[in-house]
């Protein structure tokens, strides 16, 4: 299996509900480091994965609907605690979406599978790995 992997950022606000998220369930912020992994079995027809341009402008495109904002705010969030596992299923979700959409050409519909990493920092990180 070969992958290749795309890295942007995010940052954001939100809070929790549950006491089990302790003075998280206030309001707070995270900047999360957003690593996309694109794997197939075999390259494409010019030795690529996907194109590293066209991966990094849709992950850039897919985190713009979340930087820079309140996840509270927004409603297809709303009722979530938008934990950072949960989280990497929604960008997982989207960039799945965006390449059935045919967004990474034709050639990215070889793409197989994906993992999301959000990493809240160098100790902490949560991943969603899935066939698309």
């Amino acid at each position: 299996m070969f992958s290749l992997t795309v890295r942007d950022h995010m940052m954001i606000a939100h809070s929790f509900n549950g006491e089990i998220f302790g003075p998280a369930q206030g309001v707070h912020g995270a900047t999360y480091v957003v690593d996309v992994t694109f794997e197939r079995h075999v390259l494409d027809n010019n030795d690529l994965i996907v194109d590293i341009g066209q991966a990094s402008a849709l992950l850039k495109d897919v985190l713009s609907e979340f930087n820079m904002k309140n996840l509270d705010d927004i409603p297809q969030l709303a009722g979530r605690n938008t934990t950072t596992e949960f989280m990497a299923k929604v960008v997982f979700d989207r960039m799945a979406a965006a390449i059935h959409a045919g967004r990474l050409g034709e050639d990215g519909k070889g793409v197989v599978s994906l993992k999301v990493t959000l990493s809240e920092s160098h100790i902490a990180w949560a991943s969603y790995h899935a066939g698309i």
